[in-house]
């Protein structure tokens, strides 16, 4: 099996590696020379790419935008699996899906990744337990699917959760662009300075992620903008109902409210499949 890896930045570069350890030979390409000549010079990946119609799997590790670009402007292997690996689907599923394609496509996220990027901060160890996020859709090929599932097993993810394009963007929009917008919003407070002696876990948890790259977000952000919208004004209501209770020095409401809070989030810790969710454990 011949396995491209198109994009060599963090979770590029993890691809290669978890792939590599699992006894692959894996080529990559990137757009900048840079990265590329770092991957080849590190060995994580042994050969950079010239000609994309000689693989079977193609892993596209780039933004949205130039995921379909690179997809669109290139020439792929008759029935090879060419996949994306980007935090919004609907778009992507959409561009690649509106005319016919000689290849099987089969749209992934996997949940895993660092507050710092490029290729320098890859490694092989990346996707250990992590869910690794397939977008279904009625013309999603099934034997491209084993062969990512396959794969996905062999790179380390600990389980595969299948969903619709539409349901993994109002999920992401929650789970992970939220909270990077909640991260980036919570630092530019005034008691950021000086803060040397008063931080604990709490503080080390919600500013982690508010120095990611604003360029890579904000483009995640404007192409999912109607559900993670959405998710903000959930948040800001729920923010001003603890607000509201906070400035009325009624203890017994205001803990009422974070009870609610707590009870939902206790409730929730579980993995469950549904009609728009199926969850397979991988190991």
């Amino acid at each position: 099996m011949r396995i491209l890896v198109a994009g060599l930045g963090i979770i590029g570069g993890s691809v290669a590696l978890s792939l590599k350890k699992a006894g692959y030979a894996v080529d990559g390409w990137n757009r900048s020379r840079r990265a590329a000549d770092y991957a080849l010079e590190k060995n994580i990946v042994d050969n950079i790419a010239a000609d994309f119609s000689v693989y079977d799997v193609v892993f596209v590790a780039m933004p949205p935008r130039a995921t379909v670009e690179f997809i669109e402007n290139n020439t792929f292997k008759d029935g090879a699996v060419v996949s994306d690996i980007c935090g919004v689907k609907k778009p992507i599923e959409a561009a690649i899906c509106a005319k016919y394609r000689n290849f099987s496509y089969v749209g992934l996220h996997p949940m895993a990744g660092r507050e710092i990027s490029g290729i320098e901060a890859a490694c092989d160890y990346l996707f250990r337990h992590a869910s690794l996020i397939v977008a279904l859709n009625a013309d999603t090929d099934k034997t491209a699917v084993a062969v990512i599932e396959k794969l996905a097993a062999e790179m380390g993810f600990g389980r595969i959760v299948e969903c619709s394009a539409e349901v993994h963007d109002r999920k992401i929009a929650y789970t992970s662009q939220l909270a990077h917008v909640v991260s980036n919003a919570y630092v530019k407070d005034g008691d950021l300075e000086c803060c040397l002696g008063f931080t604990g876990g709490s503080f080390q948890d919600m500013t982690r992620i508010a120095g990611v790259d604003e360029n890579v977000w904000s483009e995640l952000y404007v192409l999912n903008k109607d559900e993670l919208s959405q998710k903000i004004g959930s948040l800001i209501d729920s923010l001003e109902e603890i607000k509201t209770a906070v400035e009325s020095g009624n203890e017994k409401d205001l803990a009422q409210i974070l009870a609610n809070g707590r009870r939902l989030y206790e409730n929730c810790k579980k993995i469950a499949s549904d009609g728009d969710i199926c969850v397979k454990k991988l190991r």
